[in-house]
């Protein structure tokens, strides 16, 4: 177990350990996607406040004992201990992309660049890399923003702090200072903040997360570690661990029953739990806490002390391994749980043969080494130089070789341009990059297409042929095998409205064979957030019908005031249909949930269940496991067409022509019959006359 190095005047705190190992475990939680903690992002606030409080207790007990601040050594100090193990997990990266999966080296030039710079928070937000909405292989490296959020911070805020010191003298002034800028940051998260949109830009930005960091650190000025003792009353500390247990609660639940769409976190939700934590990270560090003896137990310590390392290894497992576990199902939970074991064992590696060694001066004592051993040293320092040099060689042509216009995780690709609906030979959606938030090109209302004369069997269904086959051959390959059988309408699709994204795209074509007539609106990308401008151009194009079909949830959750605006804009539509989603990202079940309770609490809203129907049918969809193929489809239209068919008013009038079509033949019946009794009575009469003439005669 670690202890402060040999000549250091800090305390150990075994607590704040536990306490890592549990925001850790939270996020790799999270990035598991776990439903039953959804809030496990929470960890990397929590780990915000820790360093906040640890470097500022750091810095103020060295300006107490020196009267200054040693800049450099603490820079070193720094680097010494976060460094090595950040780029031995860079290499790996590299090399294991480059061997294992070449195509994506495209994806992470900048992504090392700005990892080695502790930039990637900033490289994220401006290449609008969502780290909530990811479709399409992520890049291992995209973990490593808060890793730069807080080094940004080691860097500034020392200065900081050392101005503070040396021209306001006293602790309070800076602590109010110092609460002053979190504020203005929390608030700057709260202005920037754009409910129903993706947050990534204040969850990313060093401006508007600083105030985690700035909490820690104003906590540091008030409860110094090294003036804390265990000389306390008992009621003292009754009320410490009634404290802690309180906040440690309230993160627990926070973490399980919290998500990252929840709009107040962004709009003073983060800051909140910000202050909880601190108020759990005062006790922990408070040497007569029973809760910190509790917390520092030998288990949760281990995994604390290597919190770091296991947060730098856990994301590029979990991307590495998640394809071969999605394929399967059956190993879902033994995976999960193999991934956290790799995760562990590799920063446990790191932690014994490279990071403790440094920490305690090897670098040092090989120099010192290497500096007696005479003539050897020439040898040594060119053996050294030469494998340093071969690294950085391979190292420099695995990144430098790259196309500079990467994104943290995705292949650019060119924009697809849909301008009428046919039967797709692959999804729609992972053909746009993910960094595109706003699609150029708007899915006009479809119309029923016309079937060709001379219709031919598709080729290389749902593979993906080069642009100038997949042109020529666009009528032909998109259209539904002539072996099966033809889908029938079942009633007519005229005042009926659907309103989707990629997906319904996929679905569109057998939609408009079931039901002739139905307007289609659907684009790849789109938001709930757009459906309320969709709806308003519809109205005006007087293309929106009386039921309106709403299939949007692929793309990212949305809030409830955001589906709430687009119910109300559709009060005088008869019938609203919603379509829940499948899925495979952590936003899935907040979708399905909010759509399951506003179907439920409005009379003509109805839910129409395709997460449910599509459950274990991997046969559906394509390998992103969210369009639906051919096949998938077809089943979801028929789904979607039976929730509005029993409603069709084209029905009626065929029923009454079929009963006027018998009545009508009944009235023939019967004026036949009519014309053969008069026919048979002018027979009677002639027999009847005949005789009586022949008698007159």
């Amino acid at each position: 177990m670690p202890e402060p190095i040999k000549g250091s005047s800090s305390r150990y705190m075994a607590g704040i350990d536990g306490l890592r190992a549990l925001a850790v475990l939270a996020v790799i939680i999270y990035h598991l996607n776990y439903d039953w903690a959804p809030g496990g992002l929470l960890g990397v606030g929590i780990f915000f406040v820790l360093s906040g409080y640890l470097i500022t207790d750091l810095l103020i007990a060295e300006w107490n004992r020196n009267g200054r601040l040693d800049m450099k050594n603490f820079w070193l100090r720094r680097a010494r201990r976060l460094l090595p193990a950040l780029f031995l997990m860079l290499f790996v990266v590299v090399a294991g992309v480059a061997i294992f999966s070449p195509a994506q080296l495209e994806t992470i030039r900048g992504d090392v660049g700005a990892a080695v710079l502790y930039m990637s928070n900033w490289w994220l937000v401006f290449h609008d890399v969502s780290y909530f909405e990811k479709f399409g292989p992520p890049s291992p490296l995209g973990h490593l923003w808060s890793l730069a959020v807080e080094e940004q911070f080691y860097v500034i805020w020392p200065l900081v702090l050392a101005l503070g010191l040396r021209f306001l003298k006293r602790r309070g002034p800076i602590m109010i200072i110092t609460l002053v800028l979190a504020a203005l940051s929390a608030i700057l998260m709260a202005v920037l903040y754009e409910p129903g949109l993706d947050p990534s830009r204040v969850y990313y930005g060093t401006d508007t997360r600083v105030f985690g960091l700035l909490i820690g650190a104003a906590l540091a000025m008030m409860w110094p570690s090294r003036l804390l003792t265990t000389n306390i009353s008992q009621k003292a500390r009754m009320t410490l661990d009634l404290s802690g247990l309180l906040s440690l609660g309230i993160l627990l639940y926070s973490i399980w029953n919290t998500n990252q769409y929840d709009d107040y976190l962004y709009e003073g939700g983060l800051v909140l739990l910000s202050v909880v934590s601190a108020v759990l990270v005062a006790v922990l560090a408070h040497p007569a806490s029973s809760l910190a003896k509790w917390m520092g137990c030998k288990p949760l310590r281990w995994i604390g002390v290597r919190s770091y390392g296991i947060y730098l290894w856990h994301y590029p497992v979990i991307v590495w391994t998640n394809p071969f576990l999605a394929e399967r199902e059956w190993m879902a939970i033994p995976g999960a749980v193999l991934q956290l074991l790799a995760s562990i064992l590799l920063a446990s590696l790191s932690w014994k043969y490279l990071e403790e060694p440094i920490r305690y001066g090897a670098l040092g004592k090989i120099w010192n080494l290497s500096n007696k051993a005479g003539q050897k040293t020439k040898r040594l320092n060119r053996v050294l130089a030469t494998g340093c040099a071969i690294a950085l060689c391979v190292t420099y042509y695995g990144i430098a070789s790259l196309t500079s216009d990467a994104t943290a995780g995705n292949v650019t690709q060119p924009t697809q341009t849909v301008t009428e609906t046919k039967v797709p030979d692959k999804p729609h959606g992972p053909e746009v990059p993910i960094v595109e938030k706003k699609p150029e090109t708007v899915q006009k209302p479809a119309t029923p297409p016309t079937k060709p004369k001379n219709e031919q069997k598709p080729t290389n269904n749902g593979q993906k042929q080069k642009p100038a086959e997949k042109q020529k051959d666009s009528n032909a390959s998109k259209q539904p095998d002539q072996k099966q059988e033809p889908i029938k309408a079942i009633g007519s699709g005229k005042g009926i409205t659907v309103i989707g994204d990629s997906v319904m795209l996929d679905v569109a074509p057998y939609m408009e064979k079931l039901l002739p007539g139905i307007v289609v609106d659907a684009k790849i990308g789109r938001q709930m957030a757009q459906a309320p401008d969709v709806i308003a151009q519809l109205k005006a194009k007087d293309q929106l019908g009386n039921r309106v079909v709403i299939e949007l949830g692929s793309n990212g959750a949305f809030s409830k005031g955001q589906l709430d605006k687009l119910l109300q804009s559709l009060d005088d539509v008869e019938q609203i249909i919603l379509i829940n989603s499948r899925v495979p990202k952590p936003w899935e079940s907040v979708v399905n949930k909010m759509l399951a309770e506003t179907a439920a609490a409005n009379p003509h809203v109805v839910l129409v269940d395709w997460y449910t129907a599509s459950e274990g049918q991997s046969s559906y969809f394509y390998k992103d496991g969210v369009h639906p193929n051919k096949e998938g489809s077809q089943k979801y239209a028929a789904l979607v067409a039976s929730a509005i068919a029993p409603t069709q008013p084209e029905k009626k009038p065929e029923v009454k022509e079929e009963e006027k079509a018998k009545e009508k033949a009944k009235e023939k019946a019967k004026e036949s019959e009519v014309e053969e009794t008069g026919q048979m009575e002018g027979a009677l009469e002639a027999t009847e006359e005949t005789p009586m003439v022949e008698m007159v005669q």
